[in-house]
């Protein structure tokens, strides 16, 4: 079945079904081994890393599972300056990134001119490193304005594809409908886009899992972020059960097999549920990794969820941690853009 599902690239609900629900180990282990074969035939033993900059925990959307949600009083808010997240890229430079990612919540204070300042800002003493920008919903024109000012690549997890599961996870004023434009838009603009969802979220189920599986291979993006969904205390999901690792790591490998070039990372997520999550998410058929070049006195402050590791560590302690912690299982971390091999 595994074989048949890597010659076909896609899978059935009932192939799902059974891969997330064996207890098989050989069965898994052989989906696994798999998955990471096939992302070498395409990258080698290469993992790519993204240098992380969240620049503000700001957002005006209310999603039920985040912690920098617009309800939220507890959050202590900031907002990098301009000269912060330029210092986060060239702290980031000098130690081999070559792609930056500007994340934040969906914060009204960042208008399209003053993005595209910091992006332009970027390129311009960066020319040789791609700007990602993972900053939410916004208008084609404005998407247009971003790229037009230098960004190579938008991440925006669609979260789920199924409607009723959106509504149980967003407020009323967000729509499925929305996000999915948004991201056959960036993808019309010339984006190299990524979309993904949490695994475990309320009301995840395997046929919504299902559903995620079949967007992801009509919208064929060329980035696939997944990670256990892990409650925080500050929200309406505060007593609800996290996802697994295992269930997390077994999607990673069917992603992998049904969208062979995609870029995969092993989450920090993954890495904040088991302390050698990042690791095995490399080993289940996952390519990237994304250490954080945030200043330290922020990282704290970017509640996505509880007990996110790496809050305390220096961007040059991350980035060699991770080098160190990718060759122990045979992978080189390299200094390159990265990009998408389709």
């Amino acid at each position: 079945m595994i074989d048949g599902i890597a010659d076909r690239q896609d899978i059935t609900l009932e192939e799902l079904r059974i891969l997330l629900e064996t207890a098989d180990e050989k069965s898994i282990g052989y989906l696994k081994k798999l998955a990471s074969d096939k992302a070498h035939e395409t990258y080698g033993n290469q993992v790519f890393i993204r240098g992380l900059i969240e620049f503000t925990n700001y957002c005006k959307n209310d999603c039920l599972y985040c912690g920098i949600r617009h309800s939220n009083k507890n959050a202590d808010r900031y907002r990098l300056t301009d000269e912060q997240i330029m210092s986060c890229c060239e702290s980031g430079y000098e130690l081999g990134f070559r792609t930056f990612v500007l994340q934040g919540g969906e914060d009204p204070y960042y208008t399209d001119d003053r993005v595209c300042a910091i992006v332009a800002a970027i390129k311009e003493k960066y020319p040789d490193c791609a700007v990602t920008l993972s900053i939410g919903e916004k208008s084609k024109e404005s998407y247009q304005r971003f790229f037009d000012a230098g960004a190579d690549r938008y991440l925006l997890r669609h979260e789920t594809a199924n409607e009723e599961h959106y509504r149980r996870l967003h407020p009323k004023e967000m729509s499925l409908a929305n996000r999915k434009r948004c991201l056959w838009d960036l993808k019309e603009i010339g984006y190299q886009v990524g979309c993904g969802f949490m695994v475990g979220s309320p009301g995840q189920t395997i046929e919504t899992l299902y559903e995620d599986l079949k967007f992801i291979k009509d919208l064929k993006p060329h980035m696939v972020g997944i990670g256990p969904f892990i409650s925080q205390k500050d929200t309406p999901f505060a007593d609800e059960p996290s996802g697994t690792m295992e269930r997390t790591l077994r999607l990673l490998s069917i992603i992998r097999l049904i969208h062979p070039k995609v870029l995969l990372p092993a989450t920090t997520a993954l890495g904040t549920i088991h302390p050698k999550g990042r690791e095995l998410g490399i080993q289940s058929g996952a390519n990237v990794v994304m250490p954080n070049l945030s200043p330290v006195n922020v990282r704290d402050k970017y509640k996505l969820y509880d007990n996110k590791i790496c809050t305390g560590d220096e961007a040059a302690e991350c980035r060699y941690c991770m080098e160190n912690r990718m060759k122990s299982i045979g992978y080189q971390v390299v200094v390159s853009r990265g990009d998408f091999a389709g």
